[in-house]
């Protein structure tokens, strides 16, 4: 039984029914869907991605940034793959861009993962298998593998083989597989973390260092064109100086100027309206937020500058232990406002000086 479809049938304007599209007409337009070509919104996402995709846009790192230079000209030369990298250093320095940046400069595909997604064996191995020759591995918070993961990364790391074992019991035994020469970069946060065994199967390990103001300044620049904001040299050092010495921060903080610029309308970014937008973020000259002025000034107000224990900074301040250690203090012993001692924390004479405070006798007679 013919099925008749109850729409009304489209009409030429002759009156005559309108055909039906062909097969070759609908197959030139599957093509044309499937066409290579990126949509205005694509587009757009793509200019606005501020990581640098080579050396020569990357800005800071000199020292490590050279001897990556000469291990990719070497490896190139000889025709064979990078050796396994190990990064660290404190979180917003530019890890994964310097993978990116070496898969751009190798000529290679890149695949990034973190660690804690790296759960079961098969989690590993189906990465390792997949990849090409050449290819790089990203692993983010590379101390936080599993046991078991870390040990199937040995042999695929020196020998470029999967070692599976197939069967149980008595009838168990083992099964290589040969995989595609790669190069694994870890990334960490905590080096120490890291077993001894995988740490010393990296051939190269390299620390990244904070930025300098020059440099975030260079950064902040760069950032503002890409996301087409006017900005001056003066307000971007502005910015750059409360940055922390770390490039993502200081792109977060000027994507908040420029919100802050755009509402008020203020034109192009420049020294004056970065302070004003700074300082309603709470954010001070020195890269201190609001939590950190905080917990100086509990120290310096109600236990005489220290030494006191963590565990009162926390219950005084209403932060969790852990959050003070690795988040807030870090930062304050960098720039010397904070100091750790056998009895507690103290507060340092730069510390009163910053907030306005006077500091005691016999601190100043270190002056």
């Amino acid at each position: 039984m013919a099925i008749i479809s109850s729409k009304k049938q489209p009409q030429e304007p002759n009156g005559q029914p309108k055909k039906q599209p062909q097969e070759s007409e609908k197959a030139s337009s599957h093509q044309e869907l499937l066409q290579a070509e990126a949509a205005v919104d694509e587009q757009g996402k793509q200019e606005e991605s501020i990581r640098p995709q080579r050396f020569a846009d990357y800005i800071g790192q000199k020292d490590l940034k050279d001897v990556l230079d000469i291990a990719i000209k070497a490896a190139k030369s000889r025709n064979e793959v990078l050796d396994h990298l190990l990064l660290y250093g404190p979180p917003g320095l530019g890890k994964t861009t310097m993978a990116m940046i070496l898969a751009s400069e190798m000529g290679v595909n890149y695949k990034i993962t973190s660690a804690p997604a790296l759960e079961r064996p098969r989690d590993i191995v189906g990465l390792l298998v997949n990849l090409k020759p050449g290819d790089i591995l990203f692993v983010d918070e590379i101390h936080r593998l599993s046991r078991m993961t870390e040990e199937i990364l040995y042999p695929a790391m020196e020998d470029y083989r999967l070692d599976i074992t197939v069967g149980k019991g008595s009838s168990a035994r083992i099964r290589s597989l040969p995989l595609s020469k790669f190069t694994l970069v870890g990334a960490t946060t905590r080096v120490g973390a890291l077993t001894s065994p995988l740490r010393d199967r990296f051939g190269l390990v390299q620390k990244l260092r904070f930025y300098e103001v020059d440099e975030l300044s260079k950064i902040v620049l760069r950032t503002a064109q890409l996301l087409q904001t006017p900005i001056t040299e003066d307000g971007a050092t502005e910015i750059a100086r409360r940055s922390r010495g770390t490039p993502r921060i200081a792109n977060r903080l000027l994507k908040r100027v420029r919100d802050y610029a755009e509402v008020k309308k203020s034109g192009e970014i420049n020294q004056s309206i970065a302070g004003e937008a700074l300082q309603l973020f709470q954010v001070d000259p020195c890269g201190l937020d609001w939590t950190d002025r905080k917990m100086l000034s509990v120290i310096i107000e109600q236990f005489n500058g220290g030494p006191v224990g963590l565990e009162t900074i926390a219950a005084a301040t209403g932060e969790d232990t852990q959050t003070i250690e690795e988040v807030y203090e870090p930062y304050l012993m960098q720039i010397g406002y904070l100091s750790r001692t056998p009895r507690g924390r103290t507060a340092t004479t730069a510390a009163y000086k910053h907030l306005g405070f006077k500091p005691p006798n016999e601190q100043m007679s270190l002056l």
